[in-house]
């Protein structure tokens, strides 16, 4: 199945208008929407592979710039040591509350797409792991696939590092399925931290995938040495799984 490569929307925000990537089947029909959040680095090559991947499988997917009101739109951060920097200072610049609105006025506009069924997945990597956690909060929203997403545990997302996703979760904010996935080699998320997570996931009676490979993190990304290529086709095997049951199927 062809898709649509490469097609922008722009979502009005209380910040300001934030840049979204579209990635749909080419053939004309309706189909499940997912929002997609990037790492720190925004929109990268490795990132649209995997919307293409998504969409290719009969997905509307939306990428949003997590960044848009401090980068220009189409702002890419380079995978180095410059653009780690950026994106992670950005990561603590910017408000939680900030990220939950574009998060709900992305969601909204997947949803009313003329591409949509209406059905809401989300799904994000490293801190848009952490972002689709908190996404998955919201009315509507199906079904989340977090991979080696970070903060979480720490409660350290946003502006004064100071986020309550686990508090959320529960007080049983949390409806949506969720598939989460981690490398047990990654220095971001130690052993403390997974088990922090779970435990809050099964007190709280969270429908929910444990997911642990011997990985490092970064290992769906696939630049760099930390790709693991056999582990990411399992991976979005799973990914594949989850919306396929929660979301339905498009029109093809």
């Amino acid at each position: 199945m062809t898709i649509l490569d490469h097609e922008t929307l722009d979502v009005g925000t209380p910040t300001g208008p934030m840049r979204m990537h579209l990635f749909r089947p080419a053939a004309p029909g309706r189909y499940p929407a997912v929002l997609f959040f990037s790492e720190i680095f925004q929109v990268t090559g490795p990132i649209r592979r995997t919307a293409a991947m998504l969409a290719g499988h009969g997905y509307l997917v939306g990428v949003p710039e997590i960044y848009h009101e401090y980068e220009p739109a189409g702002s890419v951060l380079a995978y180095d040591a410059a653009g780690a920097e950026r994106g992670n200072l950005l990561k603590i610049t910017k408000p939680v509350a900030a990220y939950d609105a574009d998060a709900r006025a992305a969601l909204e506009s997947l949803r009313v797409h003329e591409a949509s069924t209406g059905a809401l997945g989300v799904m994000g990597i490293c801190i848009g792991g952490h972002l689709a956690f908190r996404a998955a909060m919201n009315p509507g929203v199906r079904a989340a696939a977090c991979f080696y997403p970070t903060d979480i545990h720490q409660g350290s997302l946003g502006e004064g590092k100071n986020d309550n996703s686990l508090a959320r979760v529960a007080s049983g904010e949390l409806g949506a399925e969720l598939l989460m996935v981690f490398g047990r080699q990654d220095p971001h998320i130690p052993l403390e931290g997974r088990r922090r997570i779970q435990k809050v996931l099964e007190e709280a009676g969270t429908r929910f995938q444990w997911v642990e490979f011997n990985a490092a993190h970064a290992f769906l990304r696939d630049e760099g040495p930390r790709y693991d290529p056999a582990l990411a086709r399992t991976s979005y095997g799973l990914v594949l799984e989850l919306f396929g049951r929660r979301l339905g199927a498009g029109d093809l």
